[in-house]
């Protein structure tokens, strides 16, 4: 699902305005929102009915407080990076006793589909049991990273995000992964497989889904297997290779830049140099000047 900005009417009170965008992936929604405010801020979190994890990105101001109730303040201190969980049927308010600016993450899991991206089961225990205040820096910047892929249009944010959302449910839902599996690759007719699909798919989005599902594994095997294979995520992967599909064309043809970007699944020609001299640590034209000499 690509990246949207819901226009919200009715704002809690104190709440000046706030901006929302939602991506999902791998059966995780991603809300990011962005508040701006000016005095006591208290506002029942939604999606009640569904599990929740929240992360708090920026604030300034008070600090941002999760409450079960409306007026119980939180009996945990405060703590930077902080997150909140919340189980399904859980309520959840957010206080901040003089708001300025907000922008926080939350994560709404679809523990079904969700499952089916994991090596090992859930550990039943941390779905039901709720957590307020917790600090995990790995979870926290995979949260991060994924809040700012929300709006990104590149058709490799699929493979990224997909990845991110594994990684996350894995470190939040289940216990230590087995040690036998970790320096194991695919085998080659499961690299084959998966690359020759990649290639036929150029430069569209796949979904990591597809990817793992083409040679039997779940979705957290598969990105650690393939890894370890090719030395690069498979978002890195796919995003390599069409930096050098594009690389091809600078040199065989006499495309555009915008021509050149269009066919390789980039937004534009600003885009498309942007990503190409970070990858190649040169912008597109002089590595065209440099290659025709």
């Amino acid at each position: 699902m690509l990246a949207r900005v819901d226009a919200v009417k009715s704002l809690p009170e104190n709440v000046l305005s706030l901006s929302a965008s939602r991506r999902a992936w791998n059966g995780v929604s991603v809300d990011v929102n962005e508040w701006h405010g000016s005095g006591r801020v208290a506002h029942r979190f939604p999606d009640q009915a569904e599990t929740r994890l929240i992360a708090v990105l920026e604030e300034v101001g008070s600090p941002c407080e999760p409450r079960l109730r409306e007026n119980q303040p939180c009996s945990i201190g405060y703590r930077p990076r902080h997150m909140d969980f919340a189980p399904a049927g859980m309520e959840m308010w957010g206080y901040s006793a003089d708001v300025r600016f907000v922008r926080d993450a939350r994560l709404t899991f679809d523990l079904a589909t969700v499952d089916e991206s994991l090596t090992t089961q859930f550990d039943r225990g941390m779905l039901s049991t709720p957590r307020l205040r917790f600090s995990d820096d790995r979870i926290w910047t995979l949260i991060k990273l994924l809040a700012d892929a929300v709006g990104d249009p590149d058709p490799s944010a699929q493979l990224y995000g997909d990845g991110l959302v594994t990684a996350i449910t894995a470190r939040l839902f289940t216990g230590p992964r087995k040690p036998a599996t970790d320096g194991q690759g695919l085998a080659p007719w499961q690299l084959r497989r998966v690359i020759e699909h990649l290639d036929a798919h150029l430069p569209e989005r796949v979904e990591l889904a597809r990817l793992a599902a083409l040679v039997g594994l779940s979705q957290s095997h598969f990105s650690r297997a393939f890894k370890v294979s090719t030395g690069m995520a498979p978002y890195r992967w796919q995003l390599d290779a069409r930096i050098r599909r594009a690389q091809g064309l600078l040199i065989d043809s006499r495309a555009s830049l915008d021509q050149v970007a269009e066919a390789t699944g980039f937004a534009d020609a600003v885009h498309f140099g942007r990503i190409f001299r970070k990858l190649t640590h040169v912008t597109p034209a002089a590595w065209r000047r440099d290659r025709k000499r």
